[in-house]
């Protein structure tokens, strides 16, 4: 066990691994490999290749699926960050800012579907984006269009009991952590509304540094995504491929008392999915047991 800067013990932080960097592997295979690998769970990417949410059958795969990760010991987040899951054409198309209603109902509809796949999983958290603000669609509009949208998704999760956990995502209309609590208040602020923290993406646009970014985010947090980046690129590295100073960061996300998974998310190196898997886990582990060092303020230093 870890401790808070108040001395209270905080539950060891919790590592997954994201099938969307195992897109080669068959599902099955992939989880059996992060669970001989001594991955705590897996990030479950809905997708074709990966309990496919629009074939049929789903509900009795995904009772497959949950007997799978119970046999293996495997905790499991649902995430549906899928390229071209409803579209075969439109990288993440459409989205839940398109112009055409029937196309932000087809992505409703995933989602809901993802909720449902959750509960049955027994998932800690539903995770989603908004999507990028489509061309000639003004500022306002979007944001109009992903209040509506989310609403039935979020009325879903909380007749599941799993929370919805939207990712800022560089790019999208809701890219920062402002721009969630800027959703967050406009929607009233509902209790199964939570954040995807993506650390990565901390270290690629927010102002703050990554540990203070957990640390301003720890209410909210349902899941969190980890890999290395560099400042003002949006490119997921290994780790030691970057610019992150990992262990201040693992610290104050330990401090903040987060039982949810930590997932790699590494989607563009599927092709060597299986050593960076095994690469990772050891990183993680050297990193969250480092002491941070600290300057006087209590603010972790710069040294990486």
């Amino acid at each position: 066990m870890s401790r808070n800067p108040n001395g209270v013990s905080s539950p060891p932080l919790r590592f997954g691994y994201g099938t969307n960097g195992l897109a080669d592997l068959r599902l099955d295979d992939a989880l059996a490999l992060l669970a001989d690998l001594g991955y705590d769970g897996v990030g479950l990417t809905l997708d074709h290749m990966h309990l496919d949410p629009l074939a049929p059958d789903l509900a009795a795969r995904t009772r497959r699926v949950a007997h799978r990760l119970d046999a293996l010991g495997l905790g499991v987040t649902v995430e549906t960050g899928a390229r071209y899951v409803l579209d075969p054409r439109r990288k993440h198309g459409p989205s839940l800012l398109d112009p055409d209603p029937d196309d932000r109902a087809r992505r409703v509809d995933l989602l809901l579907r993802a909720v449902r796949v959750a509960a049955d999983l027994g998932a800690h958290a539903v995770h989603c984006f908004s999507g990028t603000v489509p061309d000639g669609t003004a500022e306002d509009t979007a944001w109009e269009r992903l209040a509506e949208t989310l609403t039935p998704v979020l009325d879903a999760a909380a007749t599941a009991g799993v929370p919805l956990a939207v990712e800022p995502e560089p790019g999208h209309l809701l890219a920062t952590l402002a721009d969630f609590h800027h959703l967050r208040r406009t929607l009233g602020d509902p209790e199964p509304l939570g954040l995807t923290l993506d650390l990565g993406h901390c270290q690629c646009l927010e102002p703050l540094p990554p540990a203070d970014c957990v640390r301003d985010a720890a209410p909210w947090l349902r899941h969190v995504q980890i890999e290395d980046m560099r400042r003002g690129v949006h490119e997921h590295l290994p780790f030691g491929d970057g610019e992150i100073d990992f262990p201040p960061v693992l610290a104050a996300l330990a401090a903040t008392g987060y039982r949810g998974l930590t997932v790699v998310e590494l989607p563009r190196h599927s092709h060597a999915g299986p050593h960076f898997a095994e690469r990772s886990l050891p990183f993680l582990h050297r990193a969250a047991a480092a002491s941070p060092l600290t300057n006087r303020s209590g603010e972790p230093s710069a040294t990486h």
